[in-house]
């Protein structure tokens, strides 16, 4: 997990000091890993990185924006997550059996991270993957995610490319690659991704995972 001063992308670290100023009651730094237990997480869910007004501010990822909506309501409806989601960090929500991550810890401007901030921030992801003994599928959401899971894995990008729905059984033992288009407003408003079709990616990870 990088330090709350991680200095290693100068563009996410001066955007991080503006946002300090401009909100200084928000995170503004680094969002950690939800939730805190290894032990049974058998699920690991990678987004693309920290919303501006939603885990950059709240310090949980996916939370206090529109995709957190959809993503906790998918993860209670699949008995993936307990409790009720109250959209803030402190809402008393807790994940069975799965953990929530990004492949870019920091806030990015128009929410869009670069190449090279991806790369940056691989280690931490590799981190979080190799500390998971009992992990059996990876899901990733949308095509930037897909690409730095595969790339931490050591596949080549060519062999495994992102498809919606898609499950990719690497050679050798490890997790499965789950694909989903990302829960955005965007996705969800021009019809790229519906509710069915997201719930329709669940029921097949709950398939891999036996239950």
């Amino acid at each position: 997990m990088p330090g709350r001063d991680c200095a290693r992308c100068p563009r996410l670290v001066a955007f991080r000091q503006a946002n300090r100023v401009a909100h200084a009651d928000w995170h503004n730094a680094p969002v950690p890993s939800f939730e805190a237990s290894r032990s049974d997480a058998r699920l690991l869910i990678v987004g693309l990185a920290p919303g501006l007004r939603g885990a950059n501010r709240t310090g949980r990822p996916f939370t206090g924006d529109f995709a957190g909506d959809l993503l906790y309501e998918t993860l209670l409806k699949f008995g993936l997550a307990e409790g009720t989601y109250g959209a803030r960090a402190g809402d008393g929500l807790s994940l069975n059996g799965c953990r929530i991550t990004n492949a870019v810890r920091c806030v990015p401007p128009e929410n869009k991270p670069i190449g090279s901030e991806v790369k940056a921030c691989r280690p931490f992801l590799g981190d979080e993957i190799a500390a998971l003994g009992h992990l059996r599928v990876i899901l990733a959401l949308g095509v930037v995610a897909h690409n730095a899971v595969v790339a931490t894995l050591g596949a080549r990008m060519s062999h495994w490319p992102f498809r919606h729905g898609a499950l990719h059984r690497f050679d050798g033992p490890g997790p499965v690659l789950a694909d989903s288009y990302h829960c955005s407003r965007y996705n969800t408003n021009t019809g790229r991704l519906t509710e069915a079709m997201f719930h329709g990616v669940f029921a097949g990870i709950m398939k891999e995972l036996g239950d």
